[in-house]
C-alpha cells in the first residue's frame, strides 16, 4: 500500500490579505519540510516579483517572515493523499483541508489564489459562494507545468499585487 503524503500547517496570521494554496507539497518540499522547496519551482521568483523583494537567498524562515509582512499565507488544498513522486497528475484518495475552516479566522483576507489546476479544482469548491474575497487561479509554479514560459505565469501571477498591504 502507498505510502499517504500530507501537507504542512498553514502559514498565516491575522493580517492575511493573500491566501496561496498550493496542492500538495512535492518530494523536495515534504523531505525538506519547506513549502516549496524544490529550486526547479518557480513559487519564490514569482512571489519575489509580486512583492518586489527576492526571496530567493533568503534562508526558509526570513522568507517566510517577508511573506506574512506582506499579507501573504501559504497553505495546500489537499490535507493529505497518495501519490508517487512529485506530479499532481499522479495524486489520488485525497482528503482536502478544511479550507472554509481557515478563511473563516482570516479577518483581513481579500484573495484566496490557487496556485495550478489540481489546487483549484480541490478548494475552489470548498470556498465557492463563501466571504468577501476574490478568488482566482494562477498558472502553477511547479516545473511540471512547462506549457507557459516564466513571463506568461509572471503575467498572471502579478493580479496578486492589488491586495497586497
Amino acid at each position: 500500500m502507498m505510502e499517504r503524503k500530507a501537507s504542512f500547517a498553514p502559514v498565516v496570521d491575522a493580517g492575511t490579505r493573500i491566501l496561496i494554496l498550493g496542492s500538495l507539497p512535492g518530494e523536495a518540499s515534504l523531505a525538506a519540510a519547506q513549502y516549496y522547496a524544490n529550486p526547479r519551482n518557480q513559487f519564490w521568483r514569482l512571489v519575489s516579483a509580486v512583492i518586489g523583494l527576492d526571496l530567493v537567498p533568503l534562508e526558509y524562515a526570513a522568507r517566510l517572515e517577508h511573506l506574512c509582512a506582506h499579507g501573504i499565507g501559504l497553505w495546500d488544498s489537499i490535507s493529505s493523499a497518495t501519490r508517487p513522486g512529485s506530479l499532481d497528475t499522479a495524486i489520488r484518495n485525497v482528503e482536502a483541508n478544511p479550507l472554509a475552516m481557515l478563511v473563516s479566522t482570516l479577518p483581513a483576507l481579500c484573495c484566496v489564489a490557487f496556485n495550478g489546476a489540481k489546487s483549484a479544482s480541490i478548494g475552489g469548491p470548498q470556498l465557492a459562494g463563501m466571504g468577501n474575497f476574490t478568488a482566482l487561479r494562477l498558472p502553477s509554479s511547479s516545473p511540471a507545468h512547462a506549457a507557459l514560459t516564466f513571463e506568461a505565469k509572471l503575467e498572471q501571477w502579478m493580479k496578486l499585487r492589488k491586495f497586497l498591504r
